[in-house]
């Protein structure tokens, strides 16, 4: 076992830690959640992670997406998210597809991976991830965040829990009119992977038909059965 794993020796088992590299996981959103996302798969050693964003960074995300900063601005985040893992584990495989998911490119996108993680801000697409992956047979992890709030859970094929959540499929999202400030995007990004890790490795208990809603405001933490 390589001693950049070490630290994660007991938390995980070795034989865990070497299966990790032979999965692939599709990160849709390269922002403020994407980016910490991506960032803590491929330091546990997670071997190939599809990157999916066809923005770019600008003065706005400084504030919170990891992957920005003075000298990134102006450039894709999906390419800036294979450069740094390559200075972060070169180990690890990044695809990095510059572009929007749509229902046009989802399929071809999205098959092939073991699960699939939703770092999105955009509802209607959010819908296109939980068909698409349902199709496939992947397991879909959902964040979502705005201001102090966030919420976490894990969707198996079948069970359609975005249709609860959603469920009027033309509202929007709340975050523009909360802001998002640093800490909140680190803080769901990190459950969403716990979660990820727990479906690759097959323990633990997941937030499967049940949603973590955070209010780090007053220091709520409350999971909800749907």
């Amino acid at each position: 076992m390589l001693k950049r794993y070490e630290r994660n020796m007991k938390t995980l088992s070795e034989e865990e830690n070497q299966q990790l590299r032979n999965h692939k996981v599709c990160v849709i959103g390269c922002g403020g959640l994407g980016g910490y996302i991506i960032e803590m798969l491929g330091r546990l050693g997670i071997g190939y992670i599809t990157a999916v964003d066809g923005d770019v960074f600008d003065a706005s995300n400084l504030n919170r997406q990891i992957l920005s900063n003075e000298a990134t601005l102006g450039k894709s985040k999906a390419e800036t998210a294979k450069a740094r893992m390559a200075l972060v584990n070169s180990d690890v495989y990044v695809n990095a597809i510059v572009g929007k998911l749509n229902k046009e490119n989802a399929e071809e996108i999205l098959q092939g991976h073991d699960i699939i993680i939703d770092a999105l801000d955009n509802i209607e697409t959010r819908f296109i991830l939980q068909e698409t992956a349902e199709k496939f047979n992947i397991p879909l992890v959902h964040g979502a965040i705005a201001g102090w709030y966030g919420q976490v859970t894990t969707i198996l094929p079948g069970d359609r829990t975005l249709d609860v959540i959603y469920a009027k499929k033309d509202i929007r999202g709340v975050e523009k009119e909360l802001g998002n400030p640093s800490f909140t995007p680190a803080l769901v990004a990190s459950i969403e992977v716990s979660e990820v890790l727990k479906l690759l490795i097959g323990r633990g208990e997941i937030l499967r038909r049940k949603i973590l809603f955070i209010n780090t405001l007053e220091l709520e933490y409350n999971i909800v059965e749907l």
